[in-house]
């Protein structure tokens, strides 16, 4: 059985003024970078309580939210009925198995660096995108460790920009870009996060 390591944050987790703005900072740069219209189907990878999905479902058709936190799930069904596009909730692992579905677009808000294996991760992404699907992946620049208050769970202290972009560029992706996106603000200081686009 998979541990919750969301379980303790999940109620609480929309009271942090900061990690809400810094999410709609990334959901920002999600509508900037990728064409969106209400015939897609998207999938967004990692996605807790539904800050990103939410600002992204007015513009979409249909979102598949995958989520490895039963707490952070229950708090997203919650919100269903008001998104303003379809949702299917999957609890699953998409680190240790795949969906035999397509998407549209896939993206993902602050999860990568929770994945062990972004190699493997990337080219799953890119064997459930359609042709021409478009991923955009955003994370945290290297940082020292202080991000998490605890890292259990936690892979990568943020990432290189270029072996980021080296990973998806090996699982296939093209006209692959790379630009920052937000900081986040944490008690011990400021961190910047990237956003990476790529088509298949």
């Amino acid at each position: 059985m998979t541990i919750d390591h969301f379980q303790h944050k999940a109620e609480n987790y929309e009271q942090d003024r900061n990690k809400v703005n810094t999410v709609g900072h990334i959901a920002n740069a999600v509508l900037k970078y990728l064409k969106l219209d209400k015939t897609m189907q998207i999938m967004d990878f990692g996605s807790g309580t539904g800050l990103l999905l939410e600002k992204i479902a007015p513009f979409v058709g249909r979102i598949t939210a995958v989520d490895i936190s039963s707490s952070m799930n229950k708090i997203l069904e919650d919100k269903s009925d008001n998104l303003g596009c379809e949702l299917e909730i999957l609890e699953i692992d998409l680190s240790k198995s795949s969906l035999d579905k397509k998407f549209d677009r896939i993206i993902s808000s602050m999860t990568m660096h929770h994945i062990e294996d972004i190699q493997k991760m990337f080219k799953n992404f890119y064997s459930m995108l359609s042709d021409n699907g478009v991923i955009a992946i955003a994370d945290l620049d290297i940082e020292d460790g202080s991000f998490h208050t605890q890292n259990t769970g936690v892979y990568h202290f943020g990432f290189d920009r270029e072996t980021f972009l080296n990973a998806a560029k090996q699982a296939g992706f093209k006209n692959l870009n790379i630009v920052s996106a937000a900081s986040a603000v944490r008690p011990n200081g400021e961190y910047n996060i990237f956003i990476l686009t790529g088509n298949k």
